[in-house]
């Protein structure tokens, strides 16, 4: 399916820029009706707390708030301002829900979500684990950015993730949609070393799948060294010139995830360039 709506989420002023990097290129590339999205957080008290908010607290919180948000949406709409795609500013108010839930019921309307790390010098509290919750619960491809991310474009060398699973399936058809035509896309499958290239029919039987839509596809294979694999995805990816990992995203439980360790975290917290994660 080709992407036709995008939803970027400027959860904060900081790495505006950097995400309109990102996006700006792929709207313009698929014409593609550009969604910004920002959540103005609501001011909980607790009933169960005794305490007196002065009305000068509630008028510093919500104009900081409107400062931000107005900043916000002139970076948004400094960076569509000469472009020929569609483009929509969307400012949220939280009210009783998290920013995450917000964004979450706004994103199951897009074709593919793209937010930035997350930081914790600059992200509000309600925000918090925000990707992992857009990632699990919005049912979209979402793109997250490195904080501060200065490279190309995203699409034109797609390093694809590759294992036998339903998750890494849907990255898989994920990256059909996102990359550019005549795209490379290297089908990196980690795992025991395979005397035999035919026999890993799946990835092979992606690599042609890639071929029929137009895209440049190959196959090689990685030795996992340790447990974790983003770290040996993240070096694939710099070896071949990637401008994006593709991947399958939480395949397993959260107590597996806690107890085991996820990739899909350590791609979130350390990778260098922009990841897809599929859900």
């Amino acid at each position: 399916m080709p992407v036709k709506t995008i939803q970027v989420c400027l959860t904060g002023s900081r790495h505006a820029e950097t995400l309109m990097r990102t996006a700006v290129p792929l709207a313009r590339a698929h014409n593609a009706h550009l969604v910004g999205v920002h959540t103005i957080e609501a001011l909980v008290v607790y009933p169960g707390i005794a305490m007196h908010i002065p009305d000068q607290a509630y008028g510093a919180f919500n104009q900081s708030q409107a400062d931000e948000a107005a900043e916000i949406g002139k970076i948004f709409e400094d960076c569509c301002r000469n472009e020929d795609f569609p483009h929509e500013w969307r400012l949220l108010r939280a009210e009783a829900v998290s920013a995450a839930e917000r964004i979450v019921e706004s994103a199951r309307a897009a074709d593919l979500i793209i937010m930035a790390h997350a930081d914790s010098t600059s992200d509000r509290f309600d925000q918090r684990n925000v990707q992992e919750r857009v990632i699990r619960e919005s049912g979209r491809p979402v793109i997250v950015v490195p904080l501060d991310y200065d490279g190309p474009p995203v699409g034109n060398r797609i390093l694809l993730g590759w294992s036998n699973s339903r998750e890494a399936a849907r990255a898989a058809h994920d990256v059909v949609s996102v990359a550019m035509p005549g795209a490379d896309v290297d089908v990196v499958h980690v795992g025991p070393p395979v005397l035999d290239e035919l026999t890993d029919f799946d990835a092979l039987a992606v690599a042609s799948m890639y071929a029929r839509h137009g895209l440049k596809a190959s196959v090689t294979h990685r030795e996992a060294g340790g447990s974790d694999i983003a770290p040996l995805l993240n070096t694939a990816a710099h070896e071949t010139g990637a401008d994006m990992i593709a991947t399958g995203a939480f395949g397993h439980s959260r107590i597996h995830d806690f107890v085991v360790g996820s990739v899909t975290w350590s791609l979130l917290r350390d990778a260098e360039l922009p990841v897809l994660f599929s859900g």
